[in-house]
């Protein structure tokens, strides 16, 4: 939920980024880094180990100015990829305001797709929360590979309730602002 402080006019917003392991979370968290302007975000912080990119989260507020006399902030995370890390990414979930998964377009990641968006259901309903009623977004990375599944397929599997989807090659950061902005406007108005 997000956090609105009184004193300061300020409103804290957090968006998870969600999906299997290298699919492009924490790419598209340093894509959107390394764009936007040094003054309205915050320090990039990422844990990484051997076997895991990101073991803990991405931390990324960027500050939007302001909406109502209140200054508002996003506050970017993502989760580990690996199931495995699940208590992990279950609390980076707690007080969760939107929701972005990434899912790998490649066909032979299909079944880690499907895993995670399971995962997320599950950890989501933990918390009371439901996803149809909570922003949320697909984002579909990876289209430039030359096994990338169609997107009527990744559709069919990952968005049975057909929320708004992005495709992107988040390592060019195609599609990376557009997921953002969707997600963005979609906390917004839910603050509203």
């Amino acid at each position: 939920m997000s956090m609105i402080n009184y004193a300061s006019r300020e409103i804290n917003c957090k968006i998870v980024y969600y999906g299997p392991g290298l699919g492009g979370k924490t790419t598209n968290l340093e894509y959107i880094y390394n764009k936007v302007m040094p003054d309205t975000r915050g320090k990039l912080i990422s844990l990484a180990t051997e076997t895991e990119r990101t073991l803990f989260f991405d931390f990324l507020p960027v500050d939007l100015g302001m909406i109502r006399g209140f200054r508002v902030r996003f506050h970017l995370y993502t989760v580990p990829g690996q199931v495995y890390y699940n208590a992990s990414r279950k609390l980076i979930l707690k007080g969760v305001d939107g929701v972005v998964f990434v899912a790998d377009s490649q066909m032979e990641r299909m079944d880690a797709n499907v895993e995670s968006m399971h995962n997320l259901y599950e950890n989501l309903a933990e918390y009371g929360y439901d996803l149809r009623r909570i922003p949320f977004v697909v984002q579909y990375n990876k289209r430039d590979l030359p096994n990338a599944a169609p997107v009527e397929e990744l559709e069919g599997a990952l968005n049975p309730d057909r929320v708004s989807c992005y495709e992107a090659v988040a390592v060019r950061g195609i599609g990376v602002f557009d997921t953002l902005k969707a997600v963005s406007k979609l906390v917004i108005k839910a603050l509203g």
